[in-house]
């Protein structure tokens, strides 16, 4: 288990304003559903397509065209709630959520209001400092993605592109527990770690697969506490909703930008209207985008189309035990069984395919030393090398595994050992063979060490005298005889012996 200090949520106190004020933050996340198939259509997910090429007649709207269920779908829902501590909901039921947009042909988007697959849930949100927050989720709904509409393509026109319409999302709504910018980044990163850990979404924001429309409001100190105990959002201040961010680093800006706004227009006497908002990075402001909709607005009404959801008790366990280990259940063992610090064991975790690499490089080995190979030099290399991950490693986990061992073994020094790694990295080669055919090996043959210490002494009687004088010159000489035996002497054997013979 992981040893952090849970604390009350703190809140992100603006400065500059004429009073004091804190954030009041939820998120709804949208995740796209990691399948291959459609919510309701067998039509392909596949990113990139041609416009209009991953289409069925459903998800066109074409008369006639009826909706069937993608069970994948529904699993990974299930399997995503599962991973978020949530309860899962043996009876759910999909609704038309009725709204027009040039992009929506259908005329309405099938989600689930009344009756979501997946109840409440929290997320671990750990800050950097040692505390972490409990951030609870309210539920989470399955419905179809909306199409694409296309503005900068000419000027007299807009385009539509209908290949994500019907793609399956999940949507994460959080309480509004989060307290400040990056508190709310943290969340969204490590929702996002979660499910790839599960493999429910592959979570890249670029391509939209996973972006966020952020609730902001603005209290007074004190107000905040009055609601938790209460639960009457009348403590809170209007929320304002800002849509389909996909950065953190545009989530936190925009979430500073708007709470600025909303103070500036409560400090000069005005009111702040409930409404959707859009960030603009390059202004860096929010702009209005419509007035914020409620339920009965998009005329929510059972989907006549589709059957309630009822699964059973047990497909639900037979998935919850398919369940991998998780991040926090991962940093907690890298820490007791490797030894690792805090964080170099959220390094390791924070994404799956560096956990796994990590496992493999020190599946026998000193789990420190496999700790500082793979983040110092391999992830160094990696990003020096135009920020690579770690599929795009040229040296695999086994061999980094093995220049590990040389070193472990004492058969090669660390020094010698990035000289190892270089030419493994560069040319493809085996650790093992380059130190045998490249005549790499340590020295650890005292003798020969003692041999060249007594060298160098002996021809610099003048340094010796410093050396007595000053110990701390004594690594002038370790330096000559490293240099002297083109740095394969044991390092350690070479301090004991200059330590002895000038007699320090």
């Amino acid at each position: 288990m992981l040893d952090l200090e849970y604390t009350a949520p703190a809140p992100k106190v603006i400065a500059g304003a004429k009073h004091d004020w804190e954030l009041v933050i939820g998120l709804e996340v949208h995740a796209q559903v990691a399948t291959q198939a459609k919510l309701f259509s067998g039509a392909s997910t596949l990113f990139g397509a041609e416009p209009n090429s991953n289409v069925a007649f459903v998800d066109a709207g074409m008369p006639g065209m009826l909706p069937v269920i993608n069970e994948g779908c529904v699993a990974q829902a299930v399997r995503t709630g599962l991973g978020l501590k949530a309860q899962i909901n043996l009876f759910s039921a999909f609704d038309r959520k009725n709204y027009f947009y040039p992009d929506l042909p259908q005329g309405y988007q099938i989600s689930q209001l009344y009756h979501p697959i997946v109840g409440e849930g929290e997320v671990l949100v750990e800050l950097g400092d040692g505390t972490a927050r409990r951030v609870r989720i309210e539920r989470i709904h399955l419905e179809q993605d909306a199409g694409k509409s296309i503005h900068d393509m000419d000027p007299n026109m807009s385009f539509v592109d209908l290949n994500r319409t019907g793609v399956a999302l999940m949507e994460i709504v959080s309480r509004p527990d989060i307290r400040g910018p990056e508190e709310a980044a943290a969340y969204v990163a490590k929702l996002r770690q979660i499910m790839r850990y599960l493999g429910t979404c592959d979570g890249n924001m670029q391509n939209g697969n996973l972006r966020a429309d952020v609730n902001v409001s603005i209290c007074r100190p004190g107000d905040y506490e009055k609601y938790q105990e209460t639960q009457n959002f009348s403590h809170l201040g209007t929320r304002c909703e800002i849509k389909n961010m996909n950065s953190m680093r545009f989530i936190q800006m925009a979430i500073e930008v708007e709470a600025r706004r909303q103070i500036a227009l409560v400090e000069d006497g005005k009111e702040v209207v409930q409404e959707t908002r859009l960030y603009d990075a390059d202004k860096n402001e929010t702009r209005s985008m419509r007035s914020k909709e409620e339920a009965h607005d998009y005329r929510y009404f059972p989907d006549p189309d589709l059957l309630p959801l009822e699964i059973e008790q047990a497909w639900v366990d037979d998935i919850a035990a398919s369940l991998p280990e998780l991040p926090d259940a991962k940093k907690g063992r890298f820490i007791s069984e490797f030894g690792l610090s805090d964080y170099d064991a959220s390094v390791l975790t924070a994404d799956v395919a560096n956990a796994a690499y990590f496992e493999e490089v020190a599946a026998g080995n000193d789990g420190k030393l496999a700790a500082n190979w793979v983040i110092n030099e391999l992830f160094g290399r990696l990003k020096k090398d135009g920020d690579k991950g770690i599929a795009d490693s040229p040296i695999s986990a086994a061999r980094l595994g093995q220049i590990v061992s040389l070193i472990k073994a004492e058969t090669i020094s660390g020094k010698i050992a990035k000289d190892v790694f270089d030419i493994a990295y560069t040319q493809d080669r085996d650790p093992e063979e380059v130190v045998e055919t490249e005549g790499m090996k340590q020295v650890t043959d005292t003798s020969a060490i003692e041999a060249a210490v007594d060298e160098i002494i002996a021809a610099n009687p003048a340094q010796v005298e410093k050396a007595k004088q000053n110990p701390k010159l004594a690594g002038w000489f370790v330096g000559q005889v490293m240099k002297a035996t083109g740095g394969k002497a044991n390092p350690a054997a070479v301090n004991t012996l200059v330590a002895a013979k000038l007699g320090l």
